[in-house]
């Protein structure tokens, strides 16, 4: 057995990525030497267990293809096309919202207190105290669940009840998404999405080629190609043949492998082999092609983006989980002082009750069982501690945050009419405790717009505002290309002095400079309404093409062997004698063409880095075109240099021999020709150099920088290049000149050398500081690390795993038994150390990474860091990292609507991002926090009265109130105060929030609401009870009414307390509030008002007559609120409640001052607005530029020189411009 090559992973390469192992049986089949040509090469043939039957549905219901069920059902494995996200239907909403609600332990709990009020033994509050708030509970919450359940059945009914041709009886019919399924054959329309994982047949297009743009997968808008198999084009053309056709196709089962595919089609006695070139993607668009036909292969919940969505997770925040274990710490402080009390009430019956005749009930029930059914008595006279109404209220609050979100028009588009959306009602809180924001690149930083802005012409740089006279512009003005007939109306320049050059046409090299351009690329050209559209293989390439087309030389049409440019409005064409093309080791492409004159000339453009290595030695503008890289690199342009030799035509003969050989090799045949190319590409003659931005969306440097002044720490996840995703640090300022990039190598030296420090603390190491806890950097200095996926897959030890191939077992040592269980806490140790390491860095970029990595990623911190996480992407690859986080954002407005449909937050522009967590976020954690920490308070304030009024009446669970009072509390009485301070808080403005970020910081440490807050407010609580119960009962002990009668009686001492309750409970919500409204003014003193006018209608004798049994407290409030001494004591209740409460906050505010109150004192003295930092050049600084993203894959280079993706004839342009045919020879 021949080991493995150990070798460094490629940068370049995006790894492999999937949920299950790739399966290598070792069948031992060898191919049948007899078959076509357009059968598989493979030297091994697969087992595939997936078979898809064309045209014939009853081949998939075969015994074979179905799975087991629940009572011996059975169900096909091939599923609907269908998709459901939702939860409900009108049979099963009641009982599964019930059932998931009464998953609650609070809910629960009420349940359980409403079956115990209905035994008259325990009981000593009426049922419906309990009643009425679950009932309201449920019903809100109900209500809620229903909302958002219609929306996903809108949302999901959008989608299924699209529309497109299926073959039905023998005929292309229109048909419901929903009701295509595997085996169907398709007919797809040019710019309709595509509904399931379909196999392209044919197509409209040259050999069947079929263009597509994936900006509904990954973002990218630029387009790429699919071709069907040779023998399907030849002979599936018309509706007949499609009708008729009965093909197998076998392949693997469905997968989240994007970019692989692996098949046969079975057809005519005949094998062919399928890879993911020959597979349309559900969510792609059909583009460029008038029409295709297709043959699901998988449909629904088995297609890749599907299968990338990831599982759906039940998120909740982290104040959540602390309410949870907060409720239950109520619960065990519930339960110890009902056992408390009933004990009391055991030992009072013992020594009082037995012996007092007055108090004989009639009942002969021993001490002990009197104090057992006091417990339970207590457990329902104290439920108030379990605050029932304090869920709806959260769910409410969460609510109308929501909604605030929705409606804030700051955070609305209006270029794309998209505003910001809360998809979710229950994470607004979260977002203002972020740690780590994790994005993707393309179309979320970025555009995915390139713009051609600079370039060096021998020597000399041109693309700042000047006039035509080479004179800088204060105020720059755009050149007019109305003199160009070709000229896209799109493209903006602001140099007028290289105009004035270019149509002088007196530099030759300047000729060379834009003739490169318009020659050498890979670029497709189509027209649409009489003018020239451009398909580009990368949108750089497509910048470049249209950049010459503005200066003059645009790019007509070309056939396999030859290429057409209007050169300043005269018309030539070129012999391409070969064709260079891109990949990404190489990373240059060349053309070699020959001129009219019979030259033959190589033109060559690509990275700096590879270039300079090919210059010939006698290069005069070498170190002025190096001067200019630097500067264009320094203001984060994408560069690229050109440059061009001329071939004598005996060396050309001599080399294209070779060049024809390699073409046919039949091993090893892209390795034959990069040497090929290698020899004729050298002493290359410098031209100079383009520079173009990868622009970015509005305001993502700004955005940036705001969310780092918050401590909040920002990775991009990017399946880009890694000299690309670079350069988009530097542009958005997540990397400056002063950071020290680490990079894959460099981060698998550190954590090898911590590992071994691990493994030996003993022993010597170059490093011997190096701990799990020990920083991985020495120094303070402004660290970022740069890892690509194939780096981090060799990192965190998750290698690609292999089924094992069948060998001869022999008894040998289980050596590798024992070395995988001890690398099973290696791996742990390796990954544990990684986001250690990772996260000591002031920002991580992953490039080239799949989106299972970018999950894995996302789930690392989570684990070891324990930090709320954020993800944002726009894109189908971005769905598993959006899940996955705590918080997922997609952006909206784009045409990939995946990343949304499965976001818990939608926007329209990064830069709303800053807005969304350090305004709305921050002010929910601010509200929330409030809001519970009062809660707690009041309730606490309310209970314990009961627990002090128990060592009066022999603990015998009698209640301090009346029963409606107890029941319209946290209902009517005290409710409308804390919901609003939950809805409107504010301690300082939003544009404070902004400018002030640090604000945010407080949410991150969970300084708000904690334990120490929440006994805090126990404690608060408690005193409050103390000073409502003693101080009425010791104004009470001894005391005469003015018309001679006592005013304690227990009605009157009720009515007082409960008085002096709202009171205080009321005011305190109102020294609690900062932002003041005429709303919060008027719930304060309303919800007092509501009080009294209740109270003096339930009190009242009318009702009484009406339902005796339920308003017992006749003509307590009239009578009892009528005495002076009765005010006199409510004030002094009162007062002592408020006053510690006042001096200790203007002590807090004048000596502790937080980071709000400071922010208010001196905002306008200390207030900046946040600016970029002007970028000037720095030289030696290191070389960052990108190497030239031509494309992630080879370009449409094999498609040129073959000539299969080229019509006979195309459409002429505009009736005034002369046509310029795509005509093979």
């Amino acid at each position: 057995m021949i080991p493995e090559p150990c070798s460094h992973p490629n940068d370049e390469l995006m790894p492999y990525s999937d949920d299950d192992t790739e399966e290598e049986p070792d069948t031992g089949v060898t191919p049948d030497p007899t078959r076509s040509n357009g059968e598989s090469r493979d030297t091994v043939r697969r087992d595939y267990s997936w078979q898809v039957k064309a045209n014939d549905q009853y081949f998939h219901q075969q015994p074979q293809f179905k799975s087991p069920m629940l009572l011996g059902f059975k169900r096909s494995k091939y599923k609907g096309n269908a998709i459901r996200t939702y939860k409900y239907n009108p049979i099963t909403f009641l009982p599964l919202n019930l059932l998931e609600q009464f998953k609650r332990a609070a809910n629960f709990y009420f349940l359980v207190l409403l079956i115990l009020q209905s035994i008259p033994q325990i009981s000593t509050l009426s049922w419906y105290t309990t009643l009425v708030p679950l009932l309201l509970v449920l019903g809100v919450t109900a209500v809620k669940d229903l909302l958002d359940d219609i929306a996903r059945h809108r949302m999901d009914n959008e989608v299924n009840n699209r529309r497109c041709e299926v073959i039905r009886e023998g005929r292309f019919k229109s048909t419901k998404w929903k009701d295509i399924r595997v085996g169907d054959i398709l007919r797809l329309r040019k710019n309709t999405f595509v509904p399931a994982d379909v196999l392209l047949l044919s197509s409209s297009e040259p050999n069947s080629l079929c263009y597509v743009e994936t900006a509904e997968l990954d973002g990218e808008t630029n387009l790429k190609f699919k071709m069907a198999l040779e023998v399907t084009h030849r002979y599936l053309q018309e509706e007949g043949a499609m009708a008729n056709f009965d093909g197998l196709v076998e392949c693997e089962e469905p997968n989240n492998r994007l970019d692989k595919f692996a098949g046969t089609l079975l057809w005519r006695n005949s094998r062919y082999s399928l890879d993911a070139q020959k597979i349309l993607l559900r969510g792609c668009r059909i583009r460029n092609t008038e029409f295709c036909h297709g043959l699901v292969i998988f449909a629904g919940a088995d297609t890749k983006i599907m299968r990338n969505s990831g599982k759906s997770r039940f998120k909740r925040t982290k104040i959540d989980s602390l309410m949870n274990y907060m409720v239950y710490t109520i619960f065990l402080l519930l339960i110890l002082l009902s056992a408390g009390l009933a004990i009391g009430h055991t030992y009072w019956e013992q020594q009082v009750g037995n012996w007092s005749w007055y108090l004989y009930d009639g009942q002969g029930f021993s001490p002990a069982y009197r104090g057992f059914l006091s417990f339970w008595g207590y457990i329902i006279v104290l439920n108030t501690m379990v605050p029932i109404s304090l869920y709806v209220s959260v769910e409410v609050i969460r609510f109308v945050q929501s909604y605030f979100i929705n409606w804030d028009l700051q955070m609305y588009y209006p270029e794309k009419d998209t505003a910001a959306k809360a998809r979710t009602t229950t994470l607004n809180e979260q977002l203002g405790q972020i740690h780590y924001i994790f994005s993707d690149k393309t179309g979320t930083l970025t555009q995915n717009i390139m713009t051609f802005k600079k370039c060096c012409i021998n020597g000399h740089r041109y693309g700042d505002s000047r006039d035509g006279a080479g004179q800088l512009q204060s105020h720059p003005q755009e050149v007019d290309f109305s003199w160009n007939l070709y000229a896209d109306g799109k493209f903006s320049f602001y140099d007028h002095y290289l105009i004035e050059q270019v149509r002088g046409g007196k530099d030759p090299e300047m000729h060379k400079f834009f003739l490169l351009l318009a020659i050498c690329h890979t670029v497709m050209v189509d027209t649409s309404d009489g003018q020239l559209q451009y398909q580009a293989a990368s949108p750089d390439e497509g910048a470049l093409v249209t950049a010459a087309r503005n200066f003059g030389y645009v790019f007509l049409s070309r056939t396999q062997h030859s290429i057409t440019l209007s050169e300043m409005g005269t018309e030539r064409t070129y012999d391409v004698l070969a064709l260079l093309d891109f990949n990404s080791e190489r990373k240059r492409m060349s053309v070699i063409v020959r001129e009219s004159g019979g030259n033959i000339r190589l033109y060559c453009k690509g990275a700096d880095t590879v270039i300079y290595e090919r210059l010939h030695p006698s290069n005069p503008k070498r170190e002025a075109t190096q001067e200019a890289l630097d500067v264009f690199a320094s203001e984060t342009l994408r560069t690229l240099c050109l440059c061009y030799r001329d071939i004598d035509p005996q060396e050309f003969e001599a080399w294209n021999g070779r060049f024809l050989e390699a073409s046919v090799a039949s091993t090893r045949r892209d390795e034959a020709l990069d040497q090929v190319y290698e020899e004729i590409e050298q002493n290359l003659i410098l031209l100079g150099a383009t520079a173009i931005e990868d622009k970015l969306q509005d305001g993502v440097a700004e955005t940036i920088a705001r969310l780092s002044k918050a401590d909040i720490k920002i990775w991009v996840l990017t399946g880009d290049k890694k000299e690309t995703a670079e350069n988009i640090g530097f542009s958005c300022e997540l990397l400056t000149h002063e950071t020290i990039i680490c990079y894959g190598e460099d981060t698998s030296a550190l954590l090898q050398t911590r590992l071994a420090n691990q493994q030996n603390p003993t022993g010597t190491s170059s490093h011997p500081s190096l701990g799990m806890k020990d920083p991985s950097f020495q120094g303070t200095r402004d660290r970022a690390l740069i890892i690509t996926g194939s780096w981090l897959n060799e990192i965190l030890l998750e290698k690609k795993k292999r089924k094992k191939r069948k060998r001869l077992k022999l008894k040998v040592p289980r050596v590798e038994e024992e070395k995988s269980q001890r690398a099973e806490p290696t791996k742990e140790q390796q990954q544990q150390s990684f986001v250690e390491l990772a996260c000591e860095c002031r920002a991580v970029i992953c490039c080239r990474v799949t989106p299972k990595q970018k999950a894995m990623v996302v789930e690392l911190v989570k684990k070891y860091k324990r930090a709320v996480t954020l993800a944002i992407g726009d894109g189908a690859n971005d769905v598993n990292m959006i899940k996955t986080a705590h918080i997922g954002v997609g952006i909206s407005g784009q045409e990939g609507m995946q990343a949304v449909m499965a976001s818990d937050y939608s926007l329209a522009q990064f830069r709303y991002l800053q807005r969304l967590l350090l305004v709305h976020g921050r002010w929910s954690y601010l509200r929330m926090c409030k809001f519970l920490s009062y809660f707690f308070y009041k309730n606490f304030a309310f209970t314990l009265v009961h627990v002090w009024f128990s060592f009066f009446n022999g603990f015998s669970a009698q209640t301090a109130y009346e029963d409606w009072f107890i029941t319209l509390y946290n209902v009517l009485y005290s409710s409308l105060p804390v919901l609003l301070v939950g809805l409107l808080e504010q301690d300082v403005s939003d544009k404070l929030s902004l400018r002030y970020p640090r604000l945010y910081v407080v949410g991150q440490r969970d300084l708000l609401f904690n334990y120490k807050t929440f006994f805090l407010s126990l404690l608060h609580g408690a005193l409050t009870s103390l000073v409502i119960f003693f101080i009425p009962y010791g104004a009470y002990l001894k005391s005469m009414g003015q018309d001679g009668e006592a005013p304690s009686d227990y009605q009157s001492f009720a009515i007082t307390a409960a008085s002096a309750l709202i009171f205080v409970v009321n005011f305190q919500m109102g020294l609690d509030t900062s932002y003041w409204t005429f709303v919060n003014a008027f719930s304060v003193f309303g919800s007092i008002a509501l009080y009294f006018g209740i109270t003096f209608d339930f009190h009242s004798a009318g009702i009484h007559v009406l339902f005796p049994s339920g308003f017992q407290f006749t003509g307590t409030a009239p009578n009892a609120l009528r005495q002076p001494y009765l005010w006199l004591t409510m004030v002094l209740a009162i007062t002592i409640c408020l006053v510690p409460i006042v001096a200790q906050r203007f002590l807090a505010m004048t000596l502790w001052p937080s980071e709000s109150n400071r922010v208010l004192q001196h905002h306008g003295a200390n207030g900046h607005q946040w600016r970029p930092h002007p970028t000037a050049f720095h030289r030696g600084i290191p070389s960052r530029r990108s190497a030239y993203a031509f494309s992630h894959q080879r370009g449409y280079g094999d498609l040129i020189s073959s000539g299969r993706s080229l019509r006979r004839k195309r459409a002429p342009l505009d009736p005034g411009i002369p046509t310029f045919g795509m005509l093979d020879p």
